[in-house]
């Protein structure tokens, strides 16, 4: 299995227009053309967008004649979802602690301050 890396995703998905980009592929495949459509910006600009998220592995694209269409590839996102997943564990392992000592240990013999 590759490891795309994730620091390329998250900043391809810093963006708001690659996100919405990336949006609309999740619909599925569409031109560079479709893609533009609805952003005020040229077209070399949403190239540019495209580029960043094919270089984080985002996006695929295909030549048919003269048209170029591009589609999603969701794995870089997995990898970051599990990223995530781990960091959300150590942080609610984290807080559990904190809950618990504050609960026992940081106010032996169970009596509230008010």
């Amino acid at each position: 299995m590759v490891k795309y890396n994730i620091d390329r995703t998250f900043a391809a998905l810093a963006d708001p227009t690659r996100r919405a980009i990336l949006a609309r592929l999740a619909t599925g495949e569409a031109s560079v053309g479709e893609l533009a459509e609805p952003f005020e910006m040229s077209l070399p600009a949403v190239s540019k967008h495209l580029k960043i998220l094919e270089q984080a592995g985002l996006l695929e694209r295909r030549r048919d004649g003269r048209t170029l269409y591009c589609r999603m590839e969701p794995m870089p996102l997995q990898d970051v979802s599990e990223w995530i997943a781990r960091q959300r564990a150590f942080w609610e392992g984290s807080l559990d602690s904190l809950a618990h000592y504050f609960a026992t240990e940081a106010n032996p013999g169970g009596t509230r301050n008010e």
